[in-house]
């Protein structure tokens, strides 16, 4: 029987996710929905981990989803006038330019459009963890396409690249700067690397039978592996993603972890704003946000069917949300985040087992919440 609480007219999103756990091999798994800035759905059921129940207060790895905090703050930065998303990463990073990238913006970055999905060193875990050698590998790097041409997926180099951009800015890593300006200030359980305090509310992540091996040479493994530095899933080997010293360090592209409700607040409060606070971004920086930057067939030949803005996966079959201003992320292991500034709804659900590519939990949610937002 799933725990927590639904406001009147939001039964909708209960019904479904109940069904959820006899439709599909779910273990754990969370659901909050914010409407106008006020939660009127938050919703847990399953659990965490071997013997214990999952509760509101749960953490899960939400992988990918770190892209939406990260996107958050830079998108906060520009809005200051403290950075300027089409000048080139030069100008605050001048060991960028190296190799080919005098003109990769902070713009080609949050659209995948850099040229620089992987990187040709290969920084070992060790090196990962104080971030340092990472950066020097990207200095390094040249660009695989014509920064700006084309498209594909950067995975792990798109947080550094941009966390590296707010630590020239602020004198802090992306993780400790959302901190500071969002997640302390309102309480949010959302953070890029986490305290070790918190670790009793870990969820464990479980694989779904029948997910398919990759090679690991292909340029996508090497995308989310660092090159097999990072174990995927691994979730039962160390550097994987069950291992705490993955999560607590600073992996910005991907090593975020958050309760849905954490999640979702991230969201609300950058969209709508939480419980009467002003939105931190403005009406102009959403509509900056929400405009296309690449889809269809990317660098690899292939389309998977996103839309992605500045930093955001767009409304598609792909991905749907609730319009062309929605602004969303999703995570390998099946969660996914959202807020829609026409509708004054923002969404996250967490879950720890990962079904795979396709999976339509989430989605079945979103269109729950859709038959009230258009009601």
């Amino acid at each position: 029987m799933s725990q927590g609480w639904v406001e009147n007219g939001f039964g909708a999103v209960a019904d479904t996710f109940r069904e959820n756990f006899s439709l599909f091999p779910e273990l754990g798994a969370a659901v909050t929905v914010y409407s106008g800035g006020r939660k009127v759905v938050e919703l847990w059921d399953g659990e965490a981990a071997p013997g214990r129940a999952w509760s509101a207060e749960t953490l899960v790895p939400v992988f990918s989803c770190a892209k939406g905090l990260v996107s958050v703050v830079v998108h906060l930065l520009a809005q200051q006038g403290r950075l300027d998303l089409d000048t080139p990463i030069g100008d605050y990073w001048p060991e960028f330019v190296a190799e080919g990238k005098e003109a990769i913006t902070s713009r080609l970055v949050l659209g995948h459009r850099a040229g620089i999905p992987v990187l040709d060193r290969s920084p070992t875990f060790e090196e990962i963890a104080v971030w340092d050698p990472v950066i020097a590998a990207i200095e390094a790097q040249k660009p695989l396409w014509e920064p700006g041409t084309t498209y594909e997926y950067h995975g792990h180099v798109f947080g550094f690249v941009l966390g590296e951009v707010v630590r020239r800015l602020t004198g802090q890593l992306p993780g400790a700067y959302f901190r500071t300006v969002i997640g302390d200030p309102l309480g949010l359980r959302a953070w890029i690397g986490m305290p070790a305090s918190e670790l009793p509310t870990l969820a464990r992540l479980a694989e779904a039978e029948g997910r398919p091996a990759m090679d690991p040479e292909h340029l996508l493994m090497r995308i989310v592996t660092m090159n097999g530095a990072l174990e995927f899933p691994g979730l039962d080997v160390p550097h994987g993603w069950n291992d705490p010293a993955l999560l607590q360090m600073e992996l910005p592209g991907a090593g975020a972890v958050a309760s849905a409700t954490g999640l979702a607040g991230v969201y609300a409060a950058a969209i709508t704003g939480l419980d009467g606070r002003p939105a931190l971004l403005s009406h102009e920086t959403v509509d900056d946000a929400a405009r296309e930057l690449s889809s269809g067939a990317g660098f690899l030949g292939f389309d998977a069917g996103a839309r992605w803005g500045s930093g955001f996966l767009l409304d598609s079959p792909f991905r749907p949300t609730l319009g062309p201003r929605s602004l969303a992320n999703d995570g390998a292991g099946g969660q996914f985040a959202f807020a829609d500034a026409d509708h004054g709804i923002a969404f996250a659900y967490t879950t720890n087992k990962m079904i795979g590519h396709g999976d339509p939990r989430a989605t079945r949610l979103v269109d729950a919440v859709r038959s009230v937002a258009s009601s």
